[in-house]
């Protein structure tokens, strides 16, 4: 916990963007390190960084989806073909595979902008600033890798 706190701390205010009051960032840290804990046997070697940074993102949604939350659910708008279904973990189970093994194979700087995106959720000003890299350019590489993935998924025959 000494050695990843402020990581994890760094996740979840990047993430939240000051929505989360002090308190629920802090909740949220605990919950991420007792989740790790609950999980430690999934973790791979050399990756314990990366898993917890996944952890933070999570949580941190998930604390910012339970704090807005503020509608009532009413029975006449539930759908039992929405359900959860087997079929339907299994194939994001599969696209998330296939995701992760597209994204590994993405070369630098490319790949880094587009964790920094959608796993760190920054913005292309922050991201160009970061690591300094012009604007638009961080535009163009985010946009020419979303359509290459894109392409790399239809070719692997999944419909988006």
């Amino acid at each position: 916990m000494d050695q990843y706190t402020n990581l994890v701390v760094k996740v979840i205010l990047n993430i939240s963007n000051g929505s989360l009051s002090t308190e629920d960032i802090e909740e949220t840290t605990a919950d991420v390190f007792v989740t790790l804990w609950n999980n430690a046997d999934k973790v791979l070697e050399g990756k314990l960084k990366g898993y917890i940074c996944s952890i933070a993102r999570t949580r941190t949604l998930n604390k910012i989806a339970a704090t807005t939350k503020k509608t009532v659910l009413n029975i006449d708008d539930y759908d039992p073909e929405d359900d959860f279904s087997i079929e339907y973990a299994t194939e994001e189970k599969d696209i998330h595979r296939e995701l992760r093994e597209i994204i590994s194979d993405i070369r630098m700087p490319d790949r880094e902008i587009l964790i920094r995106y959608y796993y760190y959720n920054q913005s292309v000003s922050q991201i160009s600033n970061i690591m300094g890299i012009n604007l638009a350019t961080v535009k163009s590489k985010l946009k020419r890798t979303r359509e290459k993935i894109k392409a790399l998924l239809t070719e692997r025959s999944y419909t988006l």
